[in-house]
């Protein structure tokens, strides 16, 4: 690349901006400005451009011109802007009038680029408005984003769509990041059956290739490349404009470099950016990486949960970010529930102590073992909770496959029976299970609330503590006494998610009685394990 005329174009103001809301400060904004330009980047994007939404975003959301001329914006360098086509194209008067009214005559604009960022289906809509924008003496991109996700025939039809449709550069983007080096050369030659003027990419970094990608496309021909500082940008990240602004070997990279490590360094140890096996996953199997974003920022999800959500999605197709889609595929279970194991058999009229694994069970062990002792209640232990004598548990719980499959070794070497939907788990979860008496008690999930049944039940989450609550009701418990159900730490908002699942399960009118005997963070009746 240091011979390559590449036009090197920085975006993680724009990318970026998903981490923080676009929200930067005007310190950081300052220097980085400064560090473009002394590495000679040909172009900054400055954010997004579009229409009011709601929430609150920060001034590289919207990107106004009144907004833009504030900026310490240095002479030299291009500056550009990006808009959604389905901004433009959802529009009530069209995307004409759309763009006319976010754009007026670059003359008038400190914005030399526009780039329109637009899924294959849009590609063709949006034209006009790009020609609009040509017209009015910007220089116009449009990214077809999705590739990956194109047979050849669209790519090659779309490529000749632009090719008279007055715009400077066609981008393609990886974005689920699931393209390798050979992929990328393949779909330049693609694109070079239609369109004849400069190509650009834009790359994400799932399956960290997102350099290598680039610089396969610059051999290839591709003579505008993306790059952010330190990567900086949704999901995984892009290439680094650092490494790109290297191999081009031109330009002042002290700046740059004094900013990655001031800065960026420690904005990446706070918001995670960057790959790692779940994005690789995603990249993988074509799931949009917003999915794996939102799950690594939300701390329901531990690993396991993250990897079959991804299972799931892989399934049902994640290619198109939708949070109800999310939620969703935390839960694995689908379809009629079945069983053939019925609760009431054990605990018809009798009082159940649920074990969780919170640090409660092991600190007030001894009290706790007195009672089971004195009371003989029916002990339940979700998964493999062991802070209790072996022989004073009497069943098991757990319904999550992935765990299950992670605990299947030491399921077998644990004593108790083992109560699961066993007749509704996939066929290798089984496998792991051979040897293991199993007590077959099916489920499904809505949201709705619970519902509780003689071999099955309903839960409004997959969570092995309202599975084993159901588990209870269904067999007509006369008491449920909940040992370490701690709870999470400050504002985690599990607490939130279990205090939802507790109270509808109170609010079930079949429900026996519910009583925490250590101490709780949760928002339910407490006595003491020594009261007792």
């Amino acid at each position: 690349m240091s011979d390559s005329k590449a036009f090197l174009l920085d975006c993680t103001l724009r990318d970026g901006g998903y981490y923080n809301n676009w929200d930067f400060d005007a310190e950081l904004v300052r220097d980085y400005l400064q560090a473009m330009a002394a590495a000679g980047v040909d172009c900054v994007e400055l954010g997004l451009r579009g229409f009011p939404r709601n929430g609150f975003r920060g001034g590289y959301a919207y990107s106004s011109d009144a907004f833009l001329v504030s900026l310490p914006l240095i002479p030299g360098v291009c500056y550009g802007v990006m808009v959604n086509a389905s901004e433009l194209l959802q529009h009530a008067d069209g995307a004409l009038v759309a763009v006319s009214q976010l754009f007026c005559p670059a003359a008038e604009s400190p914005v030399g680029l526009v780039r329109i960022a637009s899924h294959a289906h849009e590609f063709e809509a949006v034209l006009p408005a790009c020609q609009w924008l040509k017209e009015q003496g910007y220089k116009v991109g449009i990214n077809l984003m999705q590739i990956a996700e194109q047979s050849d025939d669209t790519v090659v039809r779309l490529a000749g769509a632009a090719q008279g449709s007055g715009v400077d550069v066609l981008y393609f983007a990886d974005s689920m990041g699931s393209l390798s080096p050979t992929d990328v050369r393949s779909i330049i030659g693609l694109l070079r059956q239609g369109w004849n003027g400069p190509l650009g990419i834009h790359a994400h970094d799932n399956r960290a290739l997102a350099h290598a990608n680039t610089l396969e496309a610059i051999a290839a021909g591709a003579t505008w490349v993306d790059g952010t500082v330190l990567g900086m940008g949704r999901g995984p990240g892009n290439a680094r404009i650092e490494y790109l602004a290297m191999q081009r070997g031109t330009g002042n990279l002290s700046p740059l470099l004094q900013l990655v490590s001031r800065r960026f360094q420690p904005m990446q140890q706070r918001y995670g950016w960057g790959t790692n096996p779940f994005y690789y996953l995603a990249g993988m199997h074509g799931i949009h990486p917003t999915y794996i974003q939102e799950m690594l920022a939300d701390s329901r999800y531990s690993n396991s949960d993250l990897l079959v959500a991804i299972q799931a999605l892989r399934a049902s197709g994640g290619k198109k970010f939708n949070p109800e889609t999310l939620e969703a595929s935390r839960h694995f279970y689908h379809g009629a529930p079945h069983g053939k194991w019925a609760p009431q058999e054990q605990l018809d009229g009798r009082e159940v102590l649920l074990l969780a694994s919170g640090e409660g069970v092991a600190r007030h062990r001894e009290a706790i073992e007195q009672y089971i002792r004195r009371a003989r209640p029916v002990v339940l232990a979700l998964n493999t909770q062991t802070d209790i004598a072996p022989e004073l548990i009497d069943l098991r719980a757990a319904c999550h496959p992935l765990r299950l499959m992670a605990d299947g070794a030491e399921h077998l070497q644990l004593p108790q029976p083992l109560i699961t939907p066993a007749g509704m788990l996939p066929e290798d979860v089984r496998v792991s299970l051979q040897g293991k008496t199993l007590l077959d008690f099916g489920l499904s999930i809505d949201k709705q609330g619970f519902g509780f049944h003689a071999r099955h039940c309903t839960l409004p989450t997959s969570l092995v503590a309202a599975y084993a609550l159901a588990v209870a009701a269904s067999g007509n418990a006369r008491r449920v006494l909940l040992a370490g159900f701690d709870g999470y730490p400050g504002e985690d908002p599990r607490n939130v998610e279990v205090n939802d699942v507790l109270e509808a399960f109170l609010a079930h009118d079949a429900t026996p009685e519910l009583l925490a005997v250590t101490p709780t963070r949760y928002q339910i009746p407490c006595s003491s394990i020594y009261a007792l």
